[in-house]
């Protein structure tokens, strides 16, 4: 007698940045890792391209073709367009083989603590328009602490602070909760911000966020000392608009990025400031656990450290530890059921 096989429904975390988002499937772990960049015909609405050939359009597109980035401060700025980004990378996951495309996904995405009920419902909506089949939200400190495996379960307190493109989340954990927590609206794109306003100030010289974040990368550091190292910055000079070429340094990218790295030490102060004193202790002992792609900032460990009088370290694989933390709430969802919001 013939019997149909048995649908299994497939479980995607999602780590939803405002630079990167990172896709993890219960069969295969992470399996996609792209830019949070949607590229749309500004007539027909229709997507041309999606992640990195998206990101190779940005500030590189003519009038007809928009390329954008759906998230700001971690949180959906466009709800069509970040429907539509995650429909792709959804269906660039699962594909088309077997029963995938007839069988919707539960979804864990992560988001940044304290957004409004309106900003969540914007990424539930989405999530479900685009063809999830059960949507849960998981705040991001909370996935970042499950990511690097802490012991969130334990009587002590444990500090993890995630630093992505679009937000700074700090919070402390004890007991499988957030005790504390705060949230900035700043990070990794902020400082290429700062970066290319110093150098209009400074240099008279306009440069567009893929030069603003390569000096970042090739020789920025939170902190002034250290080896000096220079760089070519290309663009287009303010006064005459004609090409031009300047040398920038790792002191002047540092002072391009201070107001930037103290409102991230701001928000970690003011999570520390608000900490029960029993737990204060424990975090004195432990540390504190830096996650996100920003953390990976030369000196920025050491930074933090100097201003809180608490060590601080970068977690293993920063860049996924969000993504893994999704992961193990998903599999664990009835024990993780009254911290996340479902849909």
């Amino acid at each position: 007698m013939f019997s149909l096989p048995i649908l299994r429904t497939k479980r995607l975390g999602i780590d939803l940045g405002t630079s990167n988002c990172l896709v993890w499937s219960s069969s295969e772990g992470v399996v996609l890792s792209e830019p949070s960049v949607i590229a749309v015909d500004s007539q027909s609405g229709k997507v041309v391209a999606v992640g990195s050939q998206a990101r190779e359009m940005l500030g590189r597109t003519g009038t007809n073709l928009i390329a954008q980035k759906p998230l700001r401060d971690g949180v959906v700025a466009d709800y069509l367009v970040t429907e539509s980004m995650l429909k792709y990378f959804m269906e660039k996951v699962l594909g088309d083989s077997g029963f995938s495309r007839f069988v919707r996904p539960e979804v864990m995405i992560c988001v940044p603590y304290g957004i409004t009920q309106v900003e969540r419902r914007a990424v539930l909506e989405a999530a479900l328009s685009a063809g999830a089949k059960t949507a849960y939200l998981i705040e991001q400190p909370l996935a970042a602490a499950l990511g690097v495996k802490l012991s969130t379960d334990a009587p002590y307190g444990s500090m993890i602070v995630d630093i992505g493109g679009g937000s700074t989340g700090a919070a402390v954990i004890s007991v499988g909760g957030i005790v504390v927590a705060a949230t900035a609206k700043v990070g990794g794109n902020k400082l290429d911000e700062g970066i290319i306003t110093y150098l209009r100030r400074n240099h008279n010289l306009i440069i567009g966020e893929r030069m603003a974040e390569e000096i970042k990368l090739n020789i920025g550091s939170a902190v002034a000392g250290g080896p000096k190292k220079v760089m070519e910055a290309r663009g287009r000079d303010a006064i005459s608009g004609l090409p031009k070429t300047v040398t920038v340094d790792t002191f002047e990218v540092c002072e391009a990025m201070g107001s930037v790295l103290s409102a991230i030490i701001a928000c970690i102060k003011s999570v520390l400031e608000q900490t029960p004193p029993e737990l204060a202790s424990d975090i004195i002992e432990r540390g504190i656990v830096m996650t996100g792609g920003t953390s990976q900032l030369r000196g920025l460990d050491r930074l933090i450290a100097s201003q809180t009088n608490v060590a601080a370290h970068v977690a293993e694989d920063p860049m996924q530890c969000v993504v893994y933390g999704c992961a193990v709430a998903l599999e664990n969802i009835e024990a993780w059921r009254r911290q996340i919001q479902v849909r």
